[in-house]
């Protein structure tokens, strides 16, 4: 993020992702730091989930999304999809539907 130079927010490290087979749960993430961080800063306007494109990244977005959504916040997620320099033709069915889902238009 910082080598693009392009993003001026600030971070919340998670340090993982909710993991119900590895016994992993929200006490066990740093999320109740998140939340004070959010309630004691009224300049934020939007979170930028970054998390992996694997069921426990989207388990852990949805779950972050329904707690901070209610405060009025915007609550956004890093597009998935097709990488610069990607050959299509190796791409699989997931990676292709959300490429095509996260399309812009040009």
């Amino acid at each position: 993020m910082e080598k693009m130079k392009e993003y001026h927010g600030l971070y919340h490290v998670l340090n993982g992702v909710l993991s119900p087979i590895e016994g992993k749960g929200p006490e066990d993430l740093n999320i109740s730091s998140l939340l004070k961080r959010l309630q004691t800063n009224e300049a934020v306007k939007e979170i930028i989930i970054a998390t992996n494109a694997n069921p426990e990244g989207e388990a852990t977005a949805m779950y972050l999304s329904r707690l901070i959504k209610p405060a009025g916040i915007k609550v956004t997620r890093l597009a998935h999809g097709l990488s610069v320099g990607t050959d299509i033709e190796y791409a699989d069915e997931m990676t292709l539907f959300k490429a095509v889902e996260g399309r812009t238009e040009m």
